[in-house]
């Protein structure tokens, strides 16, 4: 299966345009960390080592602006930072990696301080978005499985 349509990017930073028709009434949802997780990134500079911070500021602003409040506990298929998740990118091969609200990068993680982390997150399962790449390029994004992730200590 193959999922690539390529378009560019809307004049002015107005992400609407892109993600009004693939989110529909589903949109988004943050939970209340996650809301203060990107609120934190955003004030004290933690998008200032990506490759476009002006654009991944702007996608971050959008979610914010856009999303609505997860109920708490959150549910299972939703894209919570801390979490498993399970995606697949323009008809790529299914890639797993952590989601993380860090700005330092480790290996295994995906950061929200990256345009294929602010994506992810608010996601839910089976849901396919469209995926703001550096160069300017758009592909999609979809969410295969969400999980938690094993308990550091448990036995």
């Amino acid at each position: 299966m193959t999922i690539a349509t390529f378009t560019q990017l809307p004049s002015g930073g107005d992400f609407r345009s892109i993600f009004s028709q693939s989110t529909g009434k589903a949109g988004f949802l943050l939970t209340a960390h996650d809301k203060a997780g990107i609120e934190h990134l955003l004030r004290n500079g933690g998008t200032r080592h990506a490759p476009n911070p002006p654009l991944l500021n702007g996608l971050l602003r959008h979610k914010l602006r856009t999303s609505c409040l997860a109920p708490e506990p959150a549910a299972p298929e939703l894209v919570t930072s801390g979490c498993l998740v399970t995606y697949m990118i323009s008809g790529g091969g299914a890639r797993t990696a952590e989601l993380a609200l860090s700005h330092v990068p480790v290996p295994g993680r995906i950061l929200v301080a990256s345009l294929l982390g602010a994506t992810l997150l608010g996601m839910r399962k089976l849901q396919k978005v469209p995926l703001l790449r550096e160069d300017g390029q758009i592909e999609a994004v979809v969410v295969l499985t969400v999980s938690q992730p094993p308990e550091l200590g448990a036995a």
